[in-house]
């Protein structure tokens, strides 16, 4: 047990960027790997899931399904409240789902051009090769999937046949001349239209791993800057965006018993101390309430960084919290409203209230939470500090919550398509080619999908489209353990001493001008095992 006196602070090296984590989540909307990859970054707790469509041929990439999925979560018209996302800033990552939306918007209106031209004048001969490429993709199993021997032997059978049509055809009339180029012309508009989506394709993996790399790169969404009084959707976009914002900087959090506070991860360990309030030198104590034990313990967690060793602490968030309970299986929670709420904000006479009031029974809790985002948004650490008064007995409660780093899925830069092949005369050793950036089969899919991005809910349909996690949160619900990164361990643990020194510095001294008795204090203890362990989960 530590004896919580005056002395040396532990120093905790970090920083309060969150540029690694808020990067890292918003390059997923340019990726290009299979939609199922989400799936690799389910937790203990949330997993997101992959809806299928009716034709394997309209589906769409991560990167597709991942930019649409969150902007309509978190920008849609009439949706839920969100989870605050600590560590993260939430308005880049959905300004960059909103560019690779624009880029993609642009590509698609390319090759929609291509498609009427080359297709739709040339019907036929498209629906014929469609059929074709989507039993390809049918017998090859799934979308991004090397075509078995059967569906390359099917495309080349057809090839042949076309090519047999166009030479044994005869030369004059208009309905020979149509079906020769009902069969070419769909060919050439897939020429022009590989070259249109390599370009695009560059492009988004440039700006992937641009963001990756730490070099920044900034989201182009130009139809949220309203022009003229009369852009209604450009500002209301910008109302969005600005109402994310504010929901961001809500102090009210949810408490999901064994998930713990959504947003700031679950409790690991828990420390308390309880004194029984004696007068000093047989005098009164003079009367206090719980909200004059709270403001000494919030100055005093503000000069944490302070310390008498140069390194210190990197400087701490304080902020006073309204904690709601939801249930664990909770697929969506209830923000506050009323007078006493401005801007997702409780009203400072309204968390007075609540701490003095709240404390035992039904109703919200406050909370003095102090908070540490280190390794730039990978870690977030949050000490929670609550007091109560019951009868002639103080009690002291200090939580610690740890969010861990984003899943390694949204941490891989772009790479180099490559497959593996024999060589050709030492056959038991292999080799390494270069494949295409965009292959035939992804040609294929953009192109077909390109005239239904004007009817998202259409396309939905026919390619399927993620499914987010409830209650929703960029951050916490791609997040993994903290525990299993030894240095992100050691900081969320040798946090607890200083905080708690802090705080019991604190309360001697507000109770001591109280005319306390806090003789017994000199040498007590905040109780508990340092060890990390699931603290919301009671073995009863």
């Amino acid at each position: 047990m530590d004896s919580f006196g005056p002395g040396a602070q532990i120093p905790l090296q970090g920083s309060a960027g969150q540029t690694v984590a808020t990067n890292a989540l918003a390059s997923a909307a340019y990726r290009d790997s299979p939609i199922e990859d989400i799936l690799k970054a389910n937790n203990d707790w949330y997993e997101s899931t992959v809806k299928k469509g009716k034709f394997s041929l309209f589906e769409p990439n991560l990167g597709e399904a991942f930019a649409r999925a969150v902007v309509v979560r978190m920008l849609g018209g009439g949706r839920k409240p969100l989870i605050q996302s600590f560590g993260t800033e939430p308005q880049p990552v959905v300004e960059h789902c909103l560019s690779a939306l624009r880029i993609r918007k642009q590509r698609d209106i390319r090759l929609t051009l291509i498609t009427l031209v080359f297709g739709v004048a040339f019907l036929p001969g498209l629906l014929l090769w469609l059929a074709v490429f989507q039993l390809r993709r049918t017998m090859a199993g799934a979308a991004n999937k090397k075509a078995g021997a059967a569906g390359t032997g099917l495309l080349v059978a057809v090839g042949v046949l076309a090519a047999l049509v166009l030479v044994k055809l005869p030369v004059d009339g208009f309905l020979p001349l149509y079906v020769r180029a009902m069969i070419v012309a769909p060919v050439i508009g897939w020429f022009l239209a590989k070259r249109v989506c390599e370009t695009t394709a560059k492009d988004l993996r440039a700006r992937w791993d641009a963001l990756l790399s730490g070099g920044g790169v900034a989201a182009k969404i130009p139809e949220a800057v309203p022009g003229s009084p009369g852009e209604t959707a450009a500002e209301e976009l910008r109302q969005s965006l600005e109402k994310l914002t504010a929901e961001q900087r809500s102090n009210v959090v949810f408490y999901a018993g064994p998930r713990g506070i959504l947003g700031m991860g679950t409790r690991w360990g828990g420390w308390h101390l309880a004194e029984e309030l004696k007068p000093r030198d047989g005098k009164e104590i003079h009367a206090f309430r719980t909200w004059d034990v709270i403001r000494p313990i919030h100055d005093q967690l503000k000069l944490l960084e302070r310390g008498s060793l140069k390194t210190g602490f990197p400087t701490p968030s304080v902020t006073h919290w309204i904690v709601s309970p939801v249930g664990d299986g909770a697929k969506e929670v209830a923000r506050p409203d009323g007078e006493n709420i401005v801007m997702y904000q409780v009203k400072p006479h309204e968390i007075q209230r609540i701490c003095n009031e709240n404390q035992f029974g039904k109703g919200n809790r406050h909370y003095l939470g102090v908070q540490f985002v280190l390794w730039d948004g990978q870690l977030v650490l949050t000490m929670l500090v609550t007091v109560t008064a019951l009868m002639h007995t103080l009690r002291i409660e200090v939580s610690g919550h740890a969010l861990g780093p984003v899943h390694s899925l949204f941490l891989g830069k772009p790479a180099a398509k490559t497959k593996e092949v024999a060589k050709t005369v030492r056959f038991w050793e292999t080799r390494e080619i270069k494949l295409p950036l965009i292959e035939t089969n992804e040609v294929v899919r953009l192109a077909v999908r390109a005239p239904l991005t004007w009817f998202p809910p259409v396309l939905d349909f026919l390619g399927g489209k993620i499914v987010l996690p409830e209650p929703f949160g960029l951050r916490h619900v791609w997040a993994e353990q903290p525990w299993k990164h030894r240095f992100m361990a050691d900081d969320a643990i040798r946090a607890a001493t200083p905080v708690m020194r802090a705080v019991h510095a604190a309360i001697v001294k507000v109770l001591e001008e109280h005319g306390v008795d806090t003789s017994a204090m000199a040498g007590s203890s905040f109780t508990a095992d340092p060890a990390p362990k699931k603290a919301d989960v009671y073995d009863a």
